[in-house]
């Protein structure tokens, strides 16, 4: 399969958005980032129509066209018969007129091929007694009978598509030109690309517009008539059938659209439910007319079948019918097998997910799957990861988030704007005497305590940090904190109970109070003492200095 869709893988942002649009699941996620899937996917685009943050694109082909046009051969544009509901007001005639000043040699409706088409299928249906025919226009359906229901293929008309009829008549009436197609389908790109030699390049309505605008190139709104155009039908659910003859006795003739409802036709005719029927198959919702180029844009269903309805002659256009062998396209299947596991494997992977029990099994398709056992499976496959369970995941965050709340040291409370308590966890209500959280959750938190501090924060918007408050009432000194969320509009108080902290401060400045005044009549005692010594110490000397006075006058007088 060619690389016809890519992944910017920057802008995956986890929403499994395409793995939920995708029918046949052909995306794998790993790493946080969507992968395609390329021999599993059918090019239905559906990926690139719902992605919500334009992670997909189509592989451009504008500068393959341009080398084209730059080469000098002729190069012609089979232009798909949607282009009337893509470009509002706008006939073959100014898309023609637009297309030659881009530099192309002509310009055809692919319609031509789809009458060739319908000729094939009207004669085979005719000469060849076919039980069952599946109409083989639609590429992304080919894919899926190819990939999916490869023992169908014998019911899908060996018929080339209208695109690759109408390239190689325009090669066959003009030797030496190139052919680019140009319509709303992101499977021809891989079409052309298989097929090689007939298209030699295939460009979207999206890069057509954006071309025509670089080159300030304006589209008239212009709407011919042409009573020969009954093909244009071809891009509308049951289009194909509206240009057919449907006279073939006890036949039946009907059209599905969607991929949804071509795997539900394609297992009625696998188990033998269906006969003598030619059914018209498209992959997309309404047709071409819903192709995901046209889609992605929000298109109006009603009002883009009206303008082809309108569009559209009552009459084939003249074609020469080529002989039958031309137009020939042999289909093979295409595998991807994948491993299967067991039901006990399948198991494991569920238990690893958090489903115990049957009743586990949600269903929810939030990671994209229908079924938890069906996401088991592409687990097992290395398509998905467990970690894409959604319910797995909250219920992992909040059992950690639990388990956090309930065993940390600090006392949690959780209020509203309004200032009722949300959620408390055990320490809080062990500092506040709260038997159960059921007896305050609900409740202001007036109830508990004084809220001047929450009043505060939530009226400022900013947080208070490490405040050291006595809750009286509790007789508990605590440190709070008051977080204020903008978020959520949420007051987070976190509590750390400092009660026994702060009596053992008291209890040593207590002790340090009496050690000082202890120090204090210690050092007055030996003051004292030193006085008294002091005062005994000069009554000695002056009595010693009298003594010795008089002894001295003594002997001096002898």
């Amino acid at each position: 399969m060619a690389n016809c869709l890519t992944l910017k893988k920057s802008n995956c942002k986890n929403c499994y958005k395409c793995i939920r649009h995708c029918p046949v699941k052909s995306i794998r996620f790993s790493a946080n980032q969507a992968h395609i899937i390329g021999n599993e996917c059918i090019l239905c685009g559906q990926c690139f129509v719902v992605c919500p943050q334009d992670a997909k694109e189509i592989v451009n082909e504008t500068e393959k066209a341009k080398v084209l046009l730059a080469s000098g051969a002729p190069v012609w544009v089979s232009l798909a018969p949607s282009f009337i509901a893509n470009y509002d007001g706008v006939g073959i005639a100014p898309m023609r007129a637009a297309l030659e000043k881009l530099g192309f040699a002509g310009v055809e409706e692919t319609a031509v091929g789809a009458t060739i088409v319908k000729n094939e299928y009207e004669r085979m249906l005719s000469e060849d007694n076919c039980d069952v025919l599946i109409s083989s226009c639609c590429h992304s359906v080919n894919l899926l009978i190819q990939k999916y229901f490869p023992a169908e293929l014998p019911y899908l008309a060996d018929v080339m598509s209208p695109m690759l009829a109408h390239c190689q008549d325009i090669k066959k009436r003009n030797p030496g030109a190139k052919c680019v197609f140009i319509g709303p389908c992101v499977s021809k790109k891989d079409e052309a690309e298989y097929y090689e030699g007939v298209v030699d390049a295939v460009l979207t309505f999206e890069e057509l517009t954006k071309w025509l605008e670089e080159e300030g190139i304006t589209l008239e709104k212009n709407i011919d008539v042409t009573p020969e155009s009954r093909a244009r039908f071809f891009p509308t659910t049951g289009g194909i059938l509206k240009t057919m003859t449907k006279d073939i006795p006890g036949y039946t003739y009907l059209a599905i659209d969607g991929v949804e409802n071509c795997i539900e036709a394609l297992r009625d005719i696998e188990s033998g439910k269906i006969h003598r029927c030619f059914i018209e198959m498209s992959a997309c919702s309404g047709s071409c007319v819903g192709g995901p180029v046209m889609e992605k844009y929000h298109r109006s269903p009603v009002k883009d079948y009206m303008a082809v309805s309108n569009y559209a002659g009552n009459r084939d256009f003249d074609v020469a019918q080529p002989d039958p062998v031309t137009v020939r396209k042999h289909f093979i299947p295409i595998e991807h097998k994948l491993p299967i596991p067991t039901d006990i494997e399948i198991a494991e992977i569920l238990k690893k997910m958090g489903k115990l029990r049957p009743e586990d099994e949600l269903n929810c398709g939030s990671c994209g799957y229908n079924t938890c056992r069906e996401k088991a499976v592409a687990i097992y496959q290395g398509k998905a990861e467990i970690s894409m369970c959604l319910p797995y995941l909250k219920e992992k965050a909040e059992s950690f988030s639990d388990c956090i709340v309930s065993n940390t040291p600090n006392g949690l409370i959780v209020l509203n704007e309004n200032l009722e308590v949300q959620q408390i966890n055990d320490a809080a209500r062990r500092i506040m005497n709260i038997r159960s959280a059921s007896d305050i959750l609900g409740d202001q938190v007036v109830r508990i305590i004084d809220p001047q501090l929450f009043v505060q924060v939530l009226n400022t918007k900013r947080s208070v940090r490490d405040q050291r408050v006595y809750l009286a009432e509790y007789k508990k000194y605590i440190e709070e904190s008051v977080i204020y969320d903008g978020t959520y509009n949420l007051l987070v108080c976190i509590m750390r109970d400092i009660t026994d902290e702060e009596n053992e401060r008291e209890k040593k400045e207590s002790i340090s109070r009496q050690t000082v005044e202890i120090a204090d009549k210690v050092v007055d005692k030996q003051m004292r003492i030193v006085q008294e010594i002091a005062s005994l110490l000069g009554e000695t000397a002056a009595e010693t200095k009298i003594a010795l006075t008089k002894l001295k006058e003594s002997i001096n007088d002898e």
